[in-house]
């Protein structure tokens, strides 16, 4: 399972960073218009630029854009690298990479357990 993580500094400040990560999408039906909204909700509480390739394609999407995110028409099965820049960079990506694994927590909300 893709699943790396890798930060590189580009300046002293500890917070500025260039992260980029892969995760597979294991949500039964990818990213509908609930998990896309969580997602980028999520990318938008953070103060750096997120941005999304999905399945090895050069174009990267604006993270924090639903009609970019659903338009992607991401599946279960997707491989979504996801690379950030700026403060909190590192974090938003952890961030992110947790809520795909956690199926964008949509077993909490409707009360089910996996």
């Amino acid at each position: 399972m893709p699943n790396r993580l890798r930060g590189e500094k580009q300046e002293p400040d500890q917070l500025h960073l260039n992260c980029q990560i892969e995760v597979e999408v294991k949500h039964g039906v990818g990213l509908h218009a609930r998990p896309s909204v969580t997602f980028t909700r999520l990318a938008k509480s953070f103060p750096c630029s997120i941005e999304v390739a999905v399945n090895g394609s050069d174009v990267w999407l604006n993270g924090k854009s639903i009609i970019k995110i659903m338009g992607a028409r991401i599946r279960k099965g997707s491989i979504l690298r996801i690379r950030a820049d700026g403060i909190l960079a590192e974090e938003a990506i952890r961030a992110l990479k947790d809520l795909i694994e956690r199926n964008f927590d949509e077993d909490k909300k409707h009360g089910r357990t996996a």
